[in-house]
């Protein structure tokens, strides 16, 4: 099991008892060697984009996530997408759709109080469809957010989740080998942690 750039997520598989290797970032032949691929990010997406690309890892990525179990996370999963608003960068384009600001218009909450951008804490987690990754969590559990961009997905058919914070947002992604989150399962206690172990055990 591979990250190519935050080695965070591995701590939580570390407190499962889960092994798991942190590679360095640039090491993509490594990436091409491991038996399933998390794919996490952080800060901007046009950042990322930049790093993932300053060190090659741009191939070994889409080769991981052409047929490797494959989680992204926070803006792993926004950097699977056509294009973001953060920046007007291009995406991977491995799915359809846009990633969009949380629109200003829609920030208030039901009792009429201003929500801030970004989203940051804790929020639930509506479970669009089954999926083994889902296994031992129920649904509406809540999970940890950090983020001021979501996904929105061309076709309706990709959404695992969705959340509400001013407007629902898609909160999860799956496709074939791809299962890919908005929120951070590695800060989310004991939820994150099952998501997590699920994950080490898919074969899809």
């Amino acid at each position: 099991m591979t990250t190519p750039i935050d080695p965070s997520i591995f701590k939580a598989y570390d407190i499962r008892g889960i092994v798991g290797t942190t590679l360095h970032p640039a090491d993509a032949r490594a990436i091409d060697g491991a038996d399933r691929v998390v794919f996490p990010g952080q800060g901007a997406m046009p950042d990322c984009m930049r790093e993932m690309d300053g060190r090659g890892l741009r191939e070994p990525v889409l080769r991981a996530a052409a047929g490797k179990p494959f989680l992204g996370v926070c803006i792993g999963l926004q950097m699977l997408f056509d294009s973001s608003e953060e920046g007007n960068v291009a995406g991977l384009g491995l799915m359809s759709g846009t990633v969009r600001r949380f629109p200003d218009a829609a920030m208030a909450g039901s009792d009429g109080t201003r929500l801030k951008v970004p989203h940051m804490g804790w929020n639930q987690v509506q479970q669009a469809r089954p999926h083994a990754l889902w296994r031992g969590v129920e649904n509406d559990t809540r999970f940890y957010f950090v983020h001021s961009y979501f996904v929105d997905p061309a076709d309706p058919v990709l959404r695992a989740a969705g959340t509400c914070y001013g407007v629902l947002f898609t909160a999860a992604v799956a496709r074939d080998n791809i299962f890919a989150v908005q929120f951070h399962p590695e800060k989310s206690q004991a939820a994150g942690l099952t998501l997590l172990a699920n994950f080490a055990s898919w074969n899809p």
